[in-house]
């Protein structure tokens, strides 16, 4: 990711596209499909800037037009693009850094822009390796639960590029991807740090397999 190395090099007022269920981590793909013309307007605008985008989801309140937002998003940087023939964009965006949705700004453009604050996730700009401390037995009990999870849902994983992914890849992944509920996803989002994400995500997933026993485990050591 071209030129993030501090929270300056962030621009300071970003478009936000608010989306209940859609999870974007630092570090994490997130492909989206663009149809709404305001949407289709902030891209075109991103695209001529510095692509940035803040993904956000949003909280009670507000009116259904404009829904209030969540307090914490994720900007990304699109880092693929493509236009269909009947006019959408299939975009992918890639998490840079989380940020604190500040004031909204009364502007006149159809997509809603906020300022940002990073500074609470300067982190998100470096290398974090304290989830690699997780302790092989809670990686074990971590596949356990996930093996319950999905078999409940019908759901199925590539084991072996499991077992053998970098944890935060992993942990990432699994977050931005499995099924979780809105606020489930804020909790991931807001979680302070990889370790905290690893643990959030376990407990969700342990919550979710409490009534199921199966006990088969597939190791992720």
């Amino acid at each position: 990711m071209p030129g993030y190395r501090k929270t300056a090099d962030l621009p300071q007022v970003i478009p936000v596209f608010p989306l209940d269920g859609a999870l974007l981590l630092p570090g994490g793909d997130l492909p989206l499909q663009i149809f709404e013309p305001r949407y289709l307007n902030m891209i075109d605008d991103v695209m001529a800037g510095d692509r940035i985008i803040g993904m956000i989801q949003t909280r009670p309140g507000g009116d259904r037009a404009r829904p209030l937002l969540a307090e914490v998003g994720c900007a990304g940087r699109i880092t693929s693009y493509a236009e269909t023939s009947d006019g959408r964009y299939l975009i992918t965006l890639t998490g840079v850094c989380r940020f604190h949705a500040g004031e909204e700004l009364a502007i006149r453009t159809p997509y809603r822009q906020v300022k940002a604050d990073y500074t609470p996730y300067e982190a998100d700009l470096g290398s974090d390796d304290e989830v690699q401390q997780v302790q092989p037995h809670a990686r074990t009990l971590f596949a356990k639960a996930l093996k319950r999870y999905l078999n409940r849902r019908e759901l199925d994983i590539d084991w072996d590029t499991a077992s053998n992914a970098p944890l935060e890849a992993l942990v990432n992944s699994l977050a931005m991807g499995l099924p979780f509920d809105p606020a489930e996803k804020q909790a991931l989002l807001e979680a302070p740090d990889l370790t905290g994400r690893f643990e959030a995500l376990a407990t969700l997933l342990e919550i979710d397999s409490l009534e199921d026993g199966d006990d088969d485990t597939h190791s992720m050591q």
